[in-house]
């Protein structure tokens, strides 16, 4: 399917002219991949005065870590997330979240910055993100902002940014000596599907654990009753079941094509409890490898 419509196109090589031509043109849209805008230009869910295609802007590449802080430029892509050195040795969450992504073909593209600005509840990234206490930076007219991912996201397909700036980079603070994690998925079947839910679930160090869900609601959710319960106790089987208890609390799915509202409270106490158990054998060194663990 072609794009039919009419519009500008920029393709700026530097990032404060990017933001210039983004404040200056109505119905302006900033392209990194372009999984999701080029999709949406062709289907007429958006229409487009302008598009900024900000891939000739270097400084917004690169995987850098330093100070025991993670910086995901906002042009890297989810392969080269998969496959840096930085991400599998000290996030391995992300590269277990990565290889969920759609397909090869997309995470050649789809950047992690750009699935985040996307908004789609049903996002991979946020839940990852969130655990992680994931930092959004955006440069703005003259400024520059930096948003905590519980404060990004707005609601579905909306986030702070309202077109007045573009997000340059994720930055993620080590979570602390030793962690470890656990991403899982539900689709209805292997491959390029998006998620009826998901949830992932970060262990650390002293019985700590941070709990995120996904497309279970408008934006990503840190389950923090959840968490408030488990930290600092041994994982034993009553522990568990109290906090299950707590997911309806947590979360507010709902039904639509991919699943029934019932189905994916059912399976998000399922997976759950299933990634829990993951990370922290992961954490204690008896877990399966990352990217193999399965719903």
């Amino acid at each position: 399917m072609a794009i039919v419509q009419e519009f500008e196109y920029f393709k700026p090589k530097s990032l404060k002219e990017a933001v210039s031509l983004l404040l200056g043109h109505k119905k302006s849209f900033v392209l990194a991949g372009g999984t999701d805008l080029v999709s949406e230009l062709k289907n007429g869910m958006v229409s487009a005065g302008a598009i900024i295609d900000i891939k000739g802007i270097a400084k917004l590449t690169g995987i850098d870590f330093s100070g025991k802080v993670l910086k995901i430029g906002a042009l890297v892509t989810f392969n080269e997330l998969i496959k840096s050195g930085i991400i599998r040795e000290h996030f391995p969450l992300i590269t277990e979240m990565s290889g969920a992504v759609a397909s090869v073909a997309i995470r050649n593209r789809a950047t992690m910055v750009g699935n985040i600005c996307s908004a789609v509840p049903c996002m991979d990234s946020g839940p990852v993100l969130s655990v992680y206490d994931a930092e959004i930076h955006v440069s703005g007219a003259g400024c520059n902002f930096r948003f905590p991912v519980s404060q990004f996201f707005k609601g579905p397909r909306k986030t702070v940014l309202r077109g007045q700036g573009i997000a340059t980079s994720i930055t993620i603070p080590l979570p602390g000596p030793k962690h470890a994690g656990c991403f899982l998925k539900l689709g209805r079947y292997r491959g390029e599907d998006l998620a009826q839910a998901s949830v992932a679930v970060l262990a650390l160090s002293n019985r700590q654990y941070r709990v995120a869900f996904g497309s279970v609601a408008p934006v990503p959710i840190r389950a923090g009753k959840i968490e408030k319960v488990l930290n600092g106790n041994p994982l034993e089987d009553h522990l568990l079941r109290t906090a299950k208890e707590l997911i309806p609390q947590e979360i507010a799915p709902i039904t639509d094509i991919r699943a029934s509202r019932e189905y994916r409270m059912h399976m998000c106490g399922v997976m759950f409890e299933r990634a829990l158990r993951v990370a922290v054998a992961r954490l204690e060194g008896t877990g399966p490898a990352y990217g193999a663990a399965r719903v």
